[in-house]
C-alpha cells in the first residue's frame, strides 16, 4: 500500500496528514503562499517544520492542496518544491476548490461550495472542475463568506443598527472603537481576515432577530448570485464545506429547501474526505 501524504494548506496554516498503512498522521505547518515565498524559501520551510516530523518515511505518493494555484506558475512552484524534498514520490498540486470538490463529491457528480472566510463554487463532474462561478475578492463579493458576514456585523455596529443589548454584547466581545475598525479595514494588510473576525459574533448570538437577518441574507446573496447560475444545481446536490457553513448549516438547510434544492455534505475541514477520496 502506498505511503500517502496530503496536504490542506491556508493562507496562515498546512494542516498535513500522513496516511501509512491505514494509520494517519497529523503535522501542521504554517501557510504556504508561492505569491509571497520563493522556491528556496518554500523547501526550506519544509526542511524545517514538515521533514523532522516524517522521520525518514520514503513517501510515495504527495497529493498537496491550495491557495493561489489557479495560477500555473504557482503550480510549477509548488511542485518542484515538493519534488526536491520527496524526490521518488509522485505528486499532484491542485487547488482548494478542488479539495473541496474531491472532498465532499468524491467521484460523484455535484456542487461544491466553500463558505470560509472567503467563498467560491464550482460544478464537479465526479472528476474535474466543469464551471466555476468567478470569485470577486472580499471588497465586490465573497458573498456568504466570514469576510462577507464580518463586514455587515461592522457596518451595523458602525451605522448604530444595533440595539442597545447587541451593541453592549459587541462592545464588551471587541472592545474595540470606530477609528480602529477603520484603520484595520483600509490601511492594515489582510482585511478580510480582520473582518472574518467579527462573524463570531454572529454565531454566539444566535435567536435575536437582527444576527438572523444578517446570517440569512448573507447566505441568500450567496445562492442567489452564485447557485442560481448553475443549472446543475437543480440536477445534483449543494455540498458545502468550511466554518461559515458549518456553523449556520441550519441556515443552509432551510435555503436549500426554499430554493428547492438537494443538501448534500455539509464539511467543516476538507482533510476526512481527501484521505478517503485518495484512498
Amino acid at each position: 500500500m502506498s505511503i500517502q501524504l496530503i496536504a490542506d494548506n491556508g493562507a496562515t496554516k498546512c494542516e498535513w496528514c500522513l496516511v501509512n498503512n491505514g494509520k494517519k498522521k497529523t503535522i501542521n505547518t504554517i501557510g504556504i503562499s508561492p505569491y509571497f515565498l520563493n522556491q528556496s524559501q518554500i523547501i526550506a520551510l519544509f526542511q524545517k517544520e514538515l521533514v523532522p516530523k516524517l522521520k525518514d518515511i520514503t513517501i510515495d505518493e504527495v497529493h498537496y492542496y491550495g491557495t493561489g494555484l489557479s495560477n500555473p506558475i504557482n503550480v510549477k512552484i509548488i511542485k518542484s518544491s515538493l519534488k526536491k524534498i520527496f524526490p521518488s514520490a509522485s505528486i499532484e498540486a491542485n487547488t482548494d476548490l478542488l479539495a473541496a470538490a474531491r472532498a465532499l463529491c468524491g467521484n460523484e457528480k455535484g456542487i461544491a461550495c466553500i463558505l470560509g472566510t472567503g467563498s467560491n463554487s464550482c460544478f464537479y463532474n465526479g472528476k474535474r472542475i466543469m464551471k466555476n462561478s468567478p470569485g470577486i475578492g472580499y471588497i465586490l463579493g465573497d458573498e456568504g463568506s466570514g469576510a462577507y458576514l464580518g463586514k455587515k456585523v461592522i457596518q451595523y455596529y458602525l451605522y448604530n443598527t444595533f440595539d442597545e443589548d447587541l451593541r453592549s454584547r459587541f462592545d464588551a466581545r471587541f472592545t474595540t472603537n470606530n477609528v480602529e475598525i477603520l484603520e484595520n479595514v483600509y490601511k492594515q494588510p489582510l482585511a478580510n481576515r480582520y473582518l472574518a473576525s467579527f462573524a463570531i459574533f454572529l454565531a454566539e448570538n444566535r435567536g435575536h432577530y437582527m444576527i438572523e437577518n444578517i446570517i440569512e441574507d448573507g447566505l441568500n446573496e450567496f445562492f442567489f448570485t452564485h447557485l442560481y447560475k448553475y443549472r446543475e444545481s437543480w440536477l445534483y446536490p449543494i455540498h458545502f464545506i468550511g466554518s461559515v457553513a458549518f456553523g449556520f448549516k441550519d441556515v443552509l438547510k432551510d435555503l436549500c429547501n426554499t430554493y428547492e434544492l438537494e443538501l448534500g455534505n455539509i464539511f467543516q475541514k476538507p482533510m476526512n474526505g481527501l484521505i478517503t477520496y485518495h484512498a
